[in-house]
C-alpha cells in the first residue's frame, strides 16, 4: 500500500480504473523469475521490481524493490509512505521483530513455505544510497479476512505523528497507529493475522525486502542492493532475447516503441495470473437451495487484475494461445486447473469467484453458478495449438493420457446438456426468461452476452456458433484419442459431420438474408417504449411510479432465420469449417470487407450497422456490448482464419490474403495509438473511433495482439 502525505489521507491498496490514473502495469514478467511494473499516480511514479531464486524445498528465496519518484523533477518536498504487509490467511504463523518503532522483520511457517523470514531493509535515494532520515510505525493486526485488510489498515491511521528531519521544517504525517475493530465486525474469530511495516520518508527514495526460505541452506547470499541489481539486469536481458526468438518482432520491422508495447501486453497478462482457492455457490437442477461447490485451487489468468481479478472460463482458452507461445509447460498446468474443478458431469462453472476477496469484486446477482450453463469450451484451441508443438515427447504424452478422461467427461457434459432440436445442432442453455424488459434476452453463457438471438427463447432454437465450437473439440477429441490409441472412430464421425459443409448450409444457411444465422422464434419488429401508467382519481402524478422501458412486440414471432449479422455469423469462417472453394466463404468475405456492414478502419465490428439491433440499448439502463463494438478476441480469430485461407489454394485465396494484411494493419495499429494515448488496453474499441471502451486495463484476450504482431495462428 502507499500514501501520499496530504491534508488528508488518501491511502492506496489496489489500482482500480475508477481511479483514472494515468497508467498501471506490467513493463516485463517472464512469468517465472521476475517482473518490473509501473504505477503512475498523479505525480508520483512508483515502480516495482521482484526477481525469485530457486532452492531449498519451498521455492526458494524472493526481493522485492520499490522505488518513487516524483513525476516532476522538480518536486523534492513530497513525502510520501510506503506500506509492506505480511498477512496469513487460517493457517500459518507470524512473528514480529521490532526494533524501537521499527518492524525490522518477520519469521513465519506455513504449509506451503515451510519456515521463513521476511526482512524490511533501510531505506535508500532512488539511486542507492544512504538516506539520512525516514520516520517509521508498524501495526499488528487482526482481520476478518484478506478482503478487508484496507479496511484494517484504514481504521488505524491517525495524523499524531510528526515527520522530524534534521534540519528541515516538522511535519504531521499519517501513519498507522492503534488497532480498531471495524464497524460491523462480527464478533467471530479474526481470520487473518496481519504485520505491516510503514516508512515515510522524500521523494526519491527506495525500498527493498527479501523473503528467504527456511530450507534454502546453500544460499549465494542475500538478494538485495547491488546483487538484486545485478540479478534484475540479467533477467531483463534474458527475457528480452527470448522476447524476439518467440516473436521476432524485431526481425518484423516493428520499432522499439511497439516492441515495448508487446512486450507489456505479454507482461501484463503473465503479470495477472494468480493462484486461487475456495468454492463457488452452485445453483444445482437436483437442489431446491444454492450450496457450495468442492473447495479447489485454480491457477489462471484474468482479464483485468482491477476489475475482473478471477478466472473466466472462455476467455483462458484465448489467454492460453498467447501463454502457450511463451511457457507451453505453464499453460498445460492451467488447463489441468480448469479440468480440475469439473464436477461428476463434466460441468464446469464458468465464472471461477472462489473466496472472500473475490465476492468483494462481484455484484450479488452473478455470484451464482447454474449447473446447467455452459461458456464457449476455448480450451480446445490451445489444446489444438499444443498438439501442434514441435518435440512432442513422453512427458507430452503422459500429460495427454492424465487429461484423457476429464476431456471426454466435458466433451459429453456438452453433447448432452447442449444439444439442440435437431440431430447435429446445438443450443445454448441459460438464455434470459425475462421478455418483457430486454429488447433481446441475453444469452451470458454463449460468452456473447447481448449479441441478438431469437427474440422469444425457446427449445427450438439452433445456435451457430456452440455448433461450430462443438466441430472444433470433436476434431481435437480424435486427435488426442489416437495419439494415446484410445477409441477415436466416434470422435471423427462427429467432426466430420459438423465439418461438412452441406448440412451446415441446411442447418444454418439463411438464404433470403444471404449468411450463416441462428434459428427460432424470432421477430424483428420488437422495440422499446415507455409503459403508460394509469393514474387513479385524485392520485397527484408526483406519486405515480416511474413508467419503465418495456419490449413491445410488433409483429408475432415465427419460426426462421435470426436476421444479425455479425460475429455469430461468421463462425464456420472463424473455426476454419468452410472449404476453401465455398461460395459461402465469399459472401463472408464480402460482408466482412463492407464498411456498411463489418468493416472498420480499426478491426470489425460486432454487429454489421445494417442490422435492426445495431449499437441499441438493450434495457434503459443496459448499453449495447456485443452490438457494435470491436472485440479483439474475435478479430484475432478473424485474422488467424484469413492467414489459413490464403495458405490454400481456391478462387478466394487471393481475396483473403489482400484482407488479411489489411485487417491485421488496423489492428496493430489502432491498439498501439490507444496504448500510447490512453497508457492501457482496452476491453473493446469504438468502432465509430477506434477509442478504447469498456474496462480496462484489459490484458486478457486483447493481449492477443501480440500473436497477430508475430504472425502466430
Amino acid at each position: 500500500m502507499w500514501l501520499r502525505q496530504a491534508a488528508e489521507a488518501r491511502l492506496r491498496h489496489t489500482c482500480e480504473q475508477s481511479d483514472g490514473l494515468p497508467g498501471y502495469g506490467w513493463l516485463l514478467h517472464d512469468g517465472l523469475r521476475f517482473g518490473a511494473q509501473e504505477i503512475r499516480d498523479r505525480g508520483l511514479a512508483l515502480r516495482t521490481d521482484f526477481v525469485k531464486r530457486p532452492g531449498g524445498e519451498h521455492g526458494g528465496d524472493w526481493s522485492w524493490r520499490v522505488t518513487a519518484r516524483p513525476e516532476s523533477p522538480g518536486d523534492q518536498t513530497s513525502l510520501v509512505s510506503l506500506l509492506f504487509y505480511v498477512a496469513t490467511n487460517g493457517q500459518g504463523t507470524l512473528q514480529p521483530h521490532v526494533e524501537n518503532t521499527r518492524l525490522v522483520s518477520v519469521t513465519g511457517t506455513s504449509e506451503e513455505l515451510g519456515h521463513f523470514n521476511i526482512t524490511f531493509h533501510k531505506p535508500t535515494t532512488d539511486t542507492g544510497e544512504a538516506l539520512r532520515y525516514a520516520s517509521y510505525n508498524h501495526l499488528d493486526a487482526r482481520s476478518p479476512g484478506l478482503h478487508r485488510l484496507t479496511d484494517v489498515v484504514k481504521s488505524s491511521l491517525s495524523n499524531r505523528f510528526v515527520y522530524a528531519a534534521p534540519g528541515g521544517p516538522k511535519r504531521r504525517y499519517f501513519a498507522v497507529d492503534t488497532y480498531r475493530a471495524l464497524p460491523g465486525e462480527p464478533e467471530q474469530e479474526p481470520q487473518s493475522h496481519l504485520l505491516l511495516h510503514q516508512v515515510t520518508l522524500p521523494l526519491p527514495c527506495r525500498v527493498e525486502v527479501t523473503f528467504e526460505s527456511g530450507s534454502f541452506a546453500e544460499r549465494p547470499g542475500s538478494l538485495v542492493g547491488a546483487v538484486l541489481s545485478e540479478e534484475l539486469a540479467g533477467h531483463v536481458a534474458a527475457f528480452e532475447r527470448r522476447f524476439e526468438e518467440t516473436f521476432s518482432l524485431a526481425r518484423k520491422g516493428f520499432t522499439p516503441q511497439q516492441q515495448r508495447f508487446a512486450k507489456a501486453a505479454l507482461s501484463n497478462m503473465m503479470g495477472g495470473m494468480g493462484y486461487f482457492h475456495g468454492h463457488s455457490i452452485v445453483q444445482s437442477a437436483h437442489s431446491p437451495h444454492p450450496l457450495p461447490y468442492p473447495e479447489g485451487p485454480l491457477f489462471t489468468a484474468v482479464p483485468s487484475r482491477s476489475f475482473f481479478p478471477r478466472g473466466f472460463l472462455w476467455d483462458e482458452g484465448f489467454h492460453q494461445l498467447l501463454l502457450a507461445r511463451w511457457d507451453p509447460a505453464l499453460s498445460r498446468e492451467v488447463i489441468a486447473h480448469w479440468l480440475d474443478l469439473m464436477n461428476v458431469e463434466g460441468w464446469i462453472p464458468r465464472e471461477q469467484i472462489l473466496d472472500d476477496e473475490a465476492r468483494a469484486k462481484v455484484p450479488p446477482e452473478f455470484i451464482l453458478q447454474h449447473n446447467e450453463a455452459a461458456n464457449p469450451p476455448t480450451l480446445f484451441l490451445v489444446l489444438q495449438q499444443l498438439l501442434r508443438e514441435p518435440g512432442q515427447g513422453p512427458a507430452e504424452l503422459s500429460y495427454l493420457r492424465r487429461l484423457f478422461p476429464r476431456l471426454r467427461t466435458w466433451y459429453e457434459w456438452y453433447n448432452t446438456t447442449q444439444a439442440g432440436p435437431l440431430p447435429y445442432t446445438f443450443r445454448w442453455r441459460g438464455r434470459d426468461q425475462d421478455t418483457d424488459l430486454f429488447l433481446n434476452p441475453k444469452t451470458l453463457t454463449s460468452g456473447l452476452d447481448d449479441y441478438p438471438r431469437a427474440s422469444h427463447p425457446s427449445p427450438v432454437e439452433r445456435h451457430l456458433d456452440l455448433r461450430c465450437w462443438m466441430a472444433l473439440a470433436a476434431g481435437v477429441m480424435a486427435e488426442v484419442a489416437e495419439r494415446l490409441g484410445e477409441p477415436a472412430a466416434e470422435y471423427r464421425r462427429m467432426q466430420q459431420a459438423l465439418s461438412d459443409n452441406a448440412l451446415l448450409e441446411q442447418q444454418h444457411w439463411a438464404e433470403q438474408l444471404g449468411m450463416f444465422a441462428d434459428y427460432g422464434n424470432h421477430s424483428q419488429a420488437v422495440g422499446l417504449e415507455r409503459e403508460k401508467v394509469a393514474v387513479g382519481p385524485g392520485q397527484p402524478r408526483h406519486q405515480l411510479p416511474a413508467p419503465r422501458l418495456v419490449r413491445v412486440v410488433r409483429k408475432p414471432p415465427k419460426l426462421q432465420f435470426v436476421g444479425a449479422l455479425g460475429y455469430v455469423s461468421l463462425f464456420p469462417f472463424l473455426l476454419q469449417l468452410l472449404r476453401p472453394d465455398s461460395p459461402r466463404l465469399a459472401s463472408i468475405l464480402g460482408d466482412m470487407r463492407s464498411e456498411q456492414k463489418l468493416w472498420t478502419p480499426y478491426g470489425l465490428r460486432s454487429l454489421a450497422r445494417t442490422s435492426p439491433l445495431y449499437m441499441k440499448h438493450n434495457t434503459e439502463h443496459d448499453p449495447p456490448y456485443w452490438r457494435g463494438p470491436i472485440w479483439i478476441n474475435m478479430n484475432y480469430l478473424a485474422v488467424r482464419a484469413l492467414h489459413h485461407y490464403a495458405s490454400l489454394e481456391g478462387p478466394y485465396q487471393q481475396r483473403a490474403a489482400a484482407l488479411y494484411q489489411e485487417l491485421r494493419a488496423n489492428l496493430i495499429a489502432n491498439l498501439y495509438r490507444q496504448y500510447v494515448e490512453s497508457g492501457y488496453l482496452w476491453e473493446q474499441y469504438s468502432d465509430s473511433t477506434g477509442q478504447g471502451r469498456g474496462c480496462y486495463p484489459f490484458t486478457g484476450w486483447s493481449a492477443l495482439v501480440v500473436l497477430m504482431m508475430a504472425e502466430e495462428y
